[in-house]
């Protein structure tokens, strides 16, 4: 696709329509770039007019303007960099990311409220998963139980390696929404793990149960059973509860208070 901001005052324009509304012209300007991103008038690497050439098509000030495209930002919906072209990027789980960081760090009990999250959201996933995936994600999953398997004992590298075992669940599942949910989480769920993988030292039959744990998950999965997914899932999460309570007390001796948090 062309660079929009050569017609976006001609037949061409992605924006074409009229002038916005007076009145929270800030998000009428927003509303009108996502649905030009939504119809696919504007595509992931196109460049966005220049703020004073969106100013004039939607009849708005380019301070309006300006403040749009720095929301759009915020959402993950365009790329901004210092002198060069503000691009539409694809969607990712970054602002999710930020978002669980900062209410995680607000809280005493942010990350046993995460693991509670993951524990509503992983079981079904799970389900959907044994009932959408592919042969490509049966593929990955085997994958990366290799790589778990060729982990035991390497805290870095299991963790890494698990993190990346329910990210691909999660993609497997057929919904995107979940899969941000999933990914949104990562380095919350970094942090949870670190802590229980650390809590005390850990045996070969411990670390072999914890692996076994995620093979049923994986075998449900591929026998396309939606049932033994979920249940296998929830296991693995029961598997933990005596590691989650020490996680609570573990936040509550060494949080900050709640005025002191940062993203």
């Amino acid at each position: 696709m062309s660079d929009i901001a050569r017609s976006v005052l001609d037949a061409g324009d992605p924006f074409a329509g009229g002038d916005v509304v007076p009145m929270r012209l800030g998000d009428a300007v927003i509303q009108r770039i996502t649905q030009a991103i939504h119809e696919g008038r504007l595509k992931p690497g196109d460049s966005l007019p220049s703020e004073s050439r969106i100013a004039a098509s939607f009849g708005v000030s380019k301070p309006i303007a300006r403040e749009a495209i720095r929301q759009l930002a915020a959402m993950g919906v365009v790329h901004i960099q210092q002198g060069k072209p503000t691009r539409v990027q694809a969607l990712d789980a970054a602002p999710l990311d930020r978002f669980y960081r900062f209410a995680v760090r607000g809280r005493a009990n942010g990350l046993t409220e995460a693991v509670e999250l993951r524990r509503i959201l992983e079981p079904p996933i799970a389900a959907h998963s044994a009932e959408r995936r592919s042969a490509e994600d049966i593929e990955k999953l085997d994958l990366i139980l290799a790589r778990m398997e060729d982990s035991l004992g390497n805290v870095p590298r299991w963790i890494e390696a698990d993190l990346d075992f329910h990210e691909a669940v999660a993609a497997s599942s057929g919904n995107r929404l979940l899969d941000f949910q999933i990914r949104g989480l990562r380095p919350v769920i970094r942090e949870v793990m670190e802590i229980f993988n650390s809590r005390e030292a850990r045996g070969p039959e411990d670390w072999q149960r914890t692996f076994d744990r995620h093979v049923r998950v994986v075998e449900a999965i591929k026998a396309g059973d939606p049932i033994a997914a979920s249940a296998a899932m929830n296991k693995h999460f029961e598997a933990a509860e005596a590691a989650i309570a020490e996680l609570a007390n573990h936040r509550e001796d060494h949080h900050e208070p709640e005025d002191d948090a940062r993203p």
